[in-house]
């Protein structure tokens, strides 16, 4: 009797260790995990986190996901002051905001997950704006424009005799950042008197809405809205060209494609369901970025960034 408990024992002992080391290795039985995520950021990258988030909670019950969605600088803020795991980001890191991370000890890693192109949209009812040239959206978009340039005939000859009204971007979002750079020639220089937001859905109701209008935001949520938006061609000296994965991936839809980013907090990354995370993001991001209307990265840039992740894992002390 004595020699059967023992062995019992035994066997008891060896499942309870066995399941104890899936529990807390990524590697392991992935359900066990627990524990929680937190992500905020871009508006252009929260519907490719989100996409993820959903597809990793199938297997991962028990991780505690949230996304949000503030702007790729808002985002960086809360990163920077250690509050997220994750920042969503329409744009590389800025020095100001990396030395607010350096100044809170906060290390982190940047990692490529897709590309986009920038939108130029107006509403289905215009029946004139069939192409725009980057000089015209300068002249539309630079300061100088402001209580001056307001009427559509003023940006083209031909074009009608009526108030224009533009909806874009706000200032806290990387999209902003990126449209004022590649148009105006200086990040964040822009008129002030159109209608802004960082939640693009704002952007999507307003341009719908109006006849008049004229807006630019990520081609994803273009893709989402066709029946309720018109694409405009960008003519950038070569001819005008229409945003889609074939014009970004080529990078003939100039100069509004751009690459994509998340930002992973180097504590965070030391957490199992941080990890996992971000290693399942990695390996999913080309087929669940395009299935959400993004341009994904080639099997190649994929494992650069997988190898990245790694390396950096392994140089901050991360769960291996």
């Amino acid at each position: 009797m004595k020699k059967i408990s023992y062995t019992l024992i035994l066997a008891a002992a060896a499942i309870l260790a066995s399941c104890g080391d899936k529990t807390n290795k990524p590697g392991g039985d992935s359900t066990k995990l627990g524990g929680s995520v937190s992500i905020d950021g871009s508006s252009t990258v929260y519907p490719i986190t989100e996409a993820v988030a959903e597809e990793f909670k199938k297997e991962n019950k028990d991780v505690q996901i949230s996304v949000a969605e503030s702007g790729t600088g808002g985002g960086f803020k809360k990163f920077s002051r250690g509050e997220t795991d994750i920042n969503d980001a329409s744009r590389p890191i800025k020095p100001t905001e990396d030395s607010a991370c350096r100044a809170n000890k906060i290390g982190y890693q940047e990692v490529l997950v897709a590309y986009d192109g920038l939108a130029i949209v107006v509403n289905p009812q215009n029946d004139w704006c069939r192409d725009i040239t980057v000089a015209e959206l300068k002249m539309l978009w630079e300061p100088a424009a402001q209580g001056r340039i307001t009427k559509w005939s003023q940006v083209r000859k031909g074009w009608p005799d009526q108030e224009i009204h533009l909806f874009g971007a706000g200032s806290q979002s990387g999209t902003f950042d990126y449209f004022t750079e590649a148009i105006v020639g200086k990040s964040k220089e822009c008129r002030g008197d159109y209608t802004a937001s960082e939640d693009d859905n704002v952007l999507v109701q307003g341009v719908a809405g109006d006849k008049y209008a004229l807006g630019f935001f990520g081609l994803a949520y273009y893709e989402s809205n066709t029946d309720k938006l018109k694409l405009v061609p960008v003519d950038g000296g070569k001819g005008a060209v229409a945003p889609s994965v074939e014009t970004v991936k080529n990078k003939s839809y100039s100069p509004l494609s751009r690459p994509l980013f998340i930002y992973v907090n180097d504590a965070g990354a030391k957490r199992p369901e941080v990890q996992a995370f971000v290693n399942f993001y990695i390996d999913n991001a080309a087929k669940l970025s395009e299935e959400v209307g993004y341009v994904p990265l080639s099997s190649e840039e994929t494992e650069a960034e997988k190898k990245k992740f790694e390396d950096f894992l392994k140089s901050s002390g991360g769960v291996q």
